[in-house]
């Protein structure tokens, strides 16, 4: 194995353990670290992004995101409300003036980027209970 195979086997991993601590921390993103694991397993190793495609929690945010079919819009609008909620907490905790320029400055870049990408549309269930019924 090469030193850069090396080197991004083992940002994948930080990035990957570092993703699962910010599901109990608040203000450290998980998604983006997750996206960033993936990335450094497709260069590193084949088992270990084939392991985090298929895996039960973070196998279908990775393959949202690298599929062109768009995200759903309530995944997208859960994403900006909780992000705007924990950037308010974060305002409110620390009362520095640059920190909210920076936070708010933040917040609107990644808002203005879910927002433009593509929805996806929900596959709704088409069965009414007519439909049931007849069945029976």
């Amino acid at each position: 194995m090469n030193g850069k195979r090396i080197l991004y086997l083992l940002l994948g991993w930080f990035s990957l353990i570092t993703g699962i601590i910010g599901i109990f921390l608040p203000l450290l993103p998980t998604t983006p670290l997750v996206l960033l694991a993936a990335w450094c397993f497709s260069h590193s190793s084949e088992r270990f992004h084939s392991w985090l495609l298929n895996h039960k929690f973070f196998g279908p945010i990775v393959n949202d995101w690298q599929s062109s079919d768009g995200i759903p819009k309530r995944s997208r609008n859960r994403a900006i409300l909780f992000m705007w909620a924990g950037m308010l907490i974060s305002i409110l905790m620390v009362s520095r003036f640059w920190a909210t320029i920076t936070l708010i400055s933040i917040g609107i870049c990644v808002s203005i980027y879910l927002l433009r990408m593509p929805l996806r549309t929900e596959e709704t269930n088409t069965n009414t209970t007519d439909d049931k019924d007849k069945n029976c």
